[in-house]
């Protein structure tokens, strides 16, 4: 594919993780032709960069900031595209680290079929994540690429439209046509567009051989939160997620990882899997139910505080 291509990336607090995902993507062999960077707070991103100009060093780069307040999953994402024009680009997450030169070629791949309209990588566990979380990764991202499409839905359910853009990339005209991300969302902007596009006949590609680093070392409460969350966007929006059960899903998750902790010898692990899986339960059980609670709790329980705001 010859088409041009442009990396969206939303940043907030970026780390040297961050630097170093931009050094990764200087050096793939298909560069973007613009990496766009929605800053959150531009003194965070100064005390990063300590002064420096990173459009020296990075010619194809473009910033804009915008202050906390105007954060939003989608909305802000949204913004990026809009300062793209190119047919395809790709979104990032600030804290994604490809792990070679192939991750861009690769994305693009699966639009040499017109019916594509979303392809998405593969996450690996990143080198301090724990043996849970590194199961997980696994669970969600496995190692055989897959085309996805409406017919899937009554045998996968929830999972033909699981799609994650901490690294995905999207065709830009069925992205607008869809009327792009959700503008104002907790939560799952991703996957609300996801299914959006496959009931609108198109397809998504997982590309298993387009890897990215990326995971999490989430305490118990912070699982409660973000699955609470999770409960949120899927009570907000009952026309991409009724029917399709979750629980099963997390279900067989769970019995997995504990016979892969037996096989690794870490049984004693399976009570950490258990308090997680638990706060996770909680935490998407009472976010479902969000409209029943006090707004004092809901802001409580939620990760995403100034969503509520």
């Amino acid at each position: 594919m010859h088409n041009k291509v442009d990396v969206i990336i939303p940043v907030y607090r970026p780390t040297q993780r961050f630097l170093k995902l931009l050094e990764m993507l200087d050096k793939q062999t298909r560069k973007a032709d613009k990496i766009i960077l929605i800053n959150t707070e531009q003194k965070y991103f100064d005390e990063l960069t300590e002064g420096k100009n990173l459009i020296d060093q990075y010619r194809n780069l473009v910033i804009r900031h915008i202050t906390k307040e105007e954060f939003d999953h989608g909305r802000t994402r949204n913004l990026g595209v809009s300062l793209s024009d190119s047919p395809f680009f790709i979104m990032m997450t600030d804290d994604a680290q490809p792990v070679d030169e192939h991750l861009i070629e690769r994305l693009l791949a699966p639009f040499e079929q017109e019916q594509i309209g979303m392809s998405y990588a593969r996450q690996l566990p990143a080198r301090n994540c724990g043996i849970i979380e590194g199961f997980t990764r696994s669970f969600n991202y496995p190692d055989t690429s897959v085309v996805k499409s409406a017919k899937e839905l009554p045998e996968k359910g929830i999972k033909t439209f699981f799609a994650s853009n901490v690294c995905a990339a999207y065709r830009k005209k069925i992205f607008q046509d869809l009327g792009g991300f959700v503008d104002h969302t907790i939560f799952n902007e991703d996957m609300i567009y996801a299914r959006r596009m496959i009931d609108a006949g198109y397809k998504i590609a997982y590309v298993a051989d387009a890897c990215i680093e990326h995971s999490h070392n989430y305490s118990g409460v912070q699982q409660f939160k973000r699955n609470f969350d999770l409960g949120v966007s899927h009570a907000m929006y009952p026309e991409i997620f009724s029917g399709l059960s979750t629980e099963s899903e997390g279900i067989r998750l769970v019995k997995m990882t504990c016979a892969y902790l037996v096989r690794k010898r870490k049984p004693h692990l399976i009570l950490k899997l258990v308090w997680q899986s638990g706060c996770k339960y909680v935490g998407y059980f009472l976010g479902k139910r969000y409209r029943k609670l006090p707004k004092r709790l809901v802001r409580q329980f939620s990760m995403n505080r100034s969503y509520w705001q």
